[in-house]
């Protein structure tokens, strides 16, 4: 992880791009007010929005097993669902 300050990162933008595509850096920009961001590579982003994405499944998995576990289900049959979808 590097961290340069914004007025840095302006003068020297592509060096840093580079770094964070090629070398996998993670950069954090430090600006006034501790209004810092964080830059990475696309590539980076889109595995953790994954793992995100994937952990949220995950959750609702384990929150759908414990109502079945504990009961607390309502279990129709294929006829009782066509007839509900009919009378919506």
């Amino acid at each position: 992880m590097i961290a340069a300050n914004y007025s840095t990162l302006r003068s020297r933008l592509k060096e840093f791009c580079d770094r964070v595509c090629d070398e996998k850096e993670v950069l954090i920009i430090t600006r006034k007010e501790d209004r810092n961001v964080v830059m990475m590579s696309l590539e980076q982003y889109n595995r953790i929005e994954k793992y995100l994405r994937n952990m949220r499944y995950l959750s609702m998995l384990r929150e759908s097993d414990e109502q079945l576990q504990s009961g607390r289900v309502i279990v129709k049959t294929m006829e009782e669902l066509e007839e509900l979808a009919r009378d919506e």
